[in-house]
């Protein structure tokens, strides 16, 4: 250790020189890094809706689809159109009414069921099948340039919504980082004694941001979700490890030479960083364990996050703050940092009435955030005046087009048994039509005098496809029920049937994150508790430390219920797992100080005085630091997504700092004997003299 302190002091300008040299590369990988905006390609690959996708890529070579509305344009302007759109790219068919009834089938002989689903008044419905995924580049440049051809047409379907996502997304990336950065700069100005440290601190923070980004292309890509929250939370928690050296770096500067201070600095950081990093990056790979594999994205980028934070802070800080050294002398100011001198008083004397609050409140704060409601619809936070929101809004007020869901069936499938079992999926709950090339045959239509084109799309040599569509909202339970009912039919007429479409890839984003919601909360206890066993050396300190955070966690989940507020499934499954990670520190910091004095002989009361005296402040810093970071983005973000996940863990760390800050202290001071009992390092009869 002390010889890396050495290491580091005196190879400065060479830590300076790599770091500035290593952000080229950085930089070329963060702009060769794909971005996702598709959160169903983060669905296990083994359930059977995805397999349906997959038959509908290979054999029906309908990788995505699109149903488009035409507005007050004539068949002759339609015809060209639809010639037009064929030319792109990636677009395997177009297909409409009149390429039906302009052929040779009457449009009399059209049953009007099926007739009334695409043709209204003076607009047209466009089915639109692409070669490529939802997500792909070449979907996303298809659709693009399909929304500019004329403003006659709408584009729907998911990848419309994806790339209607994808440039809300792009319009702002730029602006969470930018908020993020001003809001930790005012609480820096504020909290440190000096006017050049916080931009030589965010500076190193910006280096550690743009190697853990450029990094990401060894991924090939990551979320959108990912990379919005990626560099704010990186700020967010590795704010704390830069200014605790500093800090140290200032103290010992009144007793050593410059380099011998950041020496005694960088030894101690060390021990202090390394210690506390581990549980934020595990925090960080719990949610690795999520079966949506979008937890793995989050994970993996935030935990190497840390990493390249810890690496920047014992190296290029300390070569930085030596180098600027005399202008942060000439710079400094007396920080306006408050004092909290009335947490003292009130810990020591209140501590009792403080622990039964806790108790008193740790049960409606858990039934609390039971109850908060989770929404699913990955399209709530598209604008209204984007093109996806007014396809939608249109195709489910005129055709009353709400919900899309698509059944494989063995070709070889005898059409009247074909039809039986269309009547009874019809018979369900909130179907409102079902479209088959056998419902076309049993209303006189022959398969052979059908165009060419309609085949393609209803048939293929292994598999029939059956379009249903619903009346039910996306990812809602009557929608899902109702899947599960056309699921029990088909599998009756067809054992190894498949129903696919967005609407039970929702269905099955439900499944997957109600699992995930209970597992990633445990896995990262689990894991945090275990590392806290040997950080803290005790068996009742993981415990009585994980609970306190955790109640932390409650409340700030069980404001939304108490508000009415829904919450999207991604913020509610992370934030517990990024709260107890990131603000965990703060415990294991104020918990180690009184650990520390308790061993040094003073009594409990004492004990705990100086370690709030001596932490408050440093615990306080984090906390605003990561509020400021993610407080802006909500405010700012047009994507309700990363808005609520950026409120939550804003909102979260002022709780955690409020919980750390009075219930922690009070907790400490309750179990005392028995934290003394069970932690290392303390002699026998230590507690006979106490109190």
């Amino acid at each position: 250790m002390k010889k890396f302190a050495d290491f580091v002091v005196n190879k400065k300008n060479l830590f300076i020189i790599i770091s500035l040299i290593l952000v080229i590369p950085s930089i070329l990988g963060f702009l060769l890094t794909k971005t996702n905006y598709d959160i169903l390609v983060y669905l296990p690959s083994d359930i059977e809706t995805l397999k349906g996708q997959e038959i509908l890529t290979n054999d029906f070579e309908m990788g995505a689809f699109s149903i488009s509305i035409v507005d007050n344009i004539s068949d002759f302007e339609l015809a060209n159109l639809e010639n037009d759109i064929r030319k792109i790219n990636c677009v395997r068919e177009v297909l409409s009414i009149d390429d039906i009834t302009g052929t040779t089938i009457p449009k009399e002989m059209i049953p009007s069921k099926i007739l009334d689903k695409v043709s209204k008044d003076d607009s047209k419905l466009l089915l639109i099948t692409f070669s490529s995924g939802t997500s792909d580049d070449e979907t996303y440049e298809a659709v693009n340039q399909i929304s500019k051809m004329t403003d006659h047409i709408k584009v729907g379907g998911m990848s419309s919504m994806v790339r209607d996502t994808r440039i809300l997304f792009e319009s702002q990336t730029f602006i969470y980082v930018l908020i993020a950065v001003i809001g930790c700069l005012i609480i820096l100005m504020f909290c440190l004694d000096s006017y050049v440290v916080p931009f030589i601190l965010l500076g190193n923070i910006g280096i550690s941001i743009l190697f853990n980004m450029g990094s990401n292309i060894i991924f090939g890509n990551i979320s959108y979700i990912t990379k919005a929250i990626a560099a704010v939370l990186q700020l967010g928690v590795t704010t704390d490890f830069s200014i605790f050296l500093y800090h140290k770096y200032e103290y010992y500067k009144e007793k050593y030479d410059n380099n011998k201070a950041m020496k005694e600095a960088i030894c101690e950081t060390m021990v202090s960083v390394l210690g506390s990093s581990l549980t934020t990056i595990a925090g960080f790979l719990a949610l690795c364990s999520m079966k949506l594999t979008l937890g793995t994205d989050i994970g993996l980028v935030m935990a190497k996050g840390v990493i390249f934070g810890v690496i920047t802070v014992l190296t290029l800080y300390p070569a930085l703050l030596l180098k600027f050294d005399g202008i942060i002398s000439k710079t400094k100011h007396k920080p306006l940092l408050p004092e909290f001198k009335f947490i003292r008083p009130l810990v020591k004397k209140r501590y009792l009435l403080i622990f039964i609050i806790f108790l008193i409140l740790l049960v409606p704060a858990y039934l609390s955030q039971k109850k908060t409601e989770i929404y699913y619809n990955l399209d709530s936070s598209i604008p209204d005046d984007y093109s996806y929101t007014i396809a939608s809004n249109k195709l489910k007020n005129d055709y009353h087009l709400i919900s899309q869901e698509i059944i494989l069936i063995d070709s070889h499938l005898e059409n009247v048994k074909i039809n039986e079992m269309i009547e009874k999926i019809e018979n369900i709950d909130g179907i409102d039509s079902v479209l088959s090339s056998s419902l076309l045959t049993k209303n006189g239509l022959n398969e052979n005098i059908l165009p060419s084109k309609i085949r393609n799309i209803l048939e293929r040599d292994n598999y029939k496809l059956i379009l249903v569509n619903s009346n039910y909202e996306i990812a809602t339970d009557k929608l899902n029920k109702q899947i599960e009912n056309i699921n029990k039919i088909v599998k009756k007429y067809d054992k190894n049937a498949l129903v696919a479409g967005e609407g039970p890839l929702m269905n099955d984003l439900v499944s997957v994150s109600a699992i995930d919601f209970e597992n990633v909360n445990l896995v990262s206890i689990i894991i945090i508790f275990i590392i806290m066993f040997f950080v803290l050396k005790s068996l009742s300190l993981p415990i009585l430390l994980v609970t306190c955070i955790e109640f932390a966690i409650f409340l700030n989940m069980g404001v939304p219920y108490w508000t009415s507020t829904k919450l999207p499934f991604v913020s509610s499954i992370v934030i517990g797992t990024i709260q107890l990670g990131a603000t965990i520190d703060y415990a294991i910091l104020l918990t180690t100080k009184y650990l520390d004095e308790r061993k040094n002989g003073k009594d409990k009361i004492k004990a705990i005085d100086t370690a709030l005296k001596s932490s408050v402040s440093s615990i306080f810093v984090s906390a605003m630091c990561f509020f400021a970071a993610t407080f802006g983005v909500y405010v700012v973000s047009k994507i309700d997504m990363i808005a609520s996940l950026c409120l939550l863990m804003a909102r979260g760390a002022i709780i955690s700092m409020i919980v750390v800050m009075i219930i922690v202290p009070s907790v400490l001071l309750i179990f005392d004997k028995l934290i003394i009992k069970t932690t290392l390092g303390f002699k026998k009869g230590m507690m006979k003299n106490e109190e």
